[in-house]
C-alpha cells in the first residue's frame, strides 16, 4: 500500500496545507484528502507542483508499505 507522508514534509519545511494549497493552485479540500490519504491517484502535474513548492522528492511524499495480508 501507499502511504502519504505530506503532513511530515509540511511539518519539516514549517508551511501550512493553506499555504501549500495556494501556491500549487489546488484547492485546500483536494490537498487535504491527499494529506489523509483519502485518494485513489494523483496527477503527476500536481506532484510535480508540490514537490517543486516543498524542494522535496517524491518518495518524500510517497512510501510504499506491503500489505500485511500479502507478507
Amino acid at each position: 500500500m501507499i502511504i502519504i507522508r505530506l503532513d511530515r514534509v509540511l511539518a519539516d519545511r514549517k508551511m501550512r496545507l493553506n499555504d501549500l494549497a495556494e501556491k500549487v493552485g489546488i484547492s485546500n479540500v483536494n490537498l487535504s484528502y491527499l494529506k489523509t490519504g483519502k485518494v485513489k491517484a494523483i496527477r503527476f502535474t500536481t506532484l510535480d507542483a508540490i514537490c517543486k513548492v516543498l524542494k522535496c522528492q517524491p518518495g518524500d511524499i510517497l512510501e510504499y508499505v506491503e500489505d500485511e495480508e500479502e507478507a
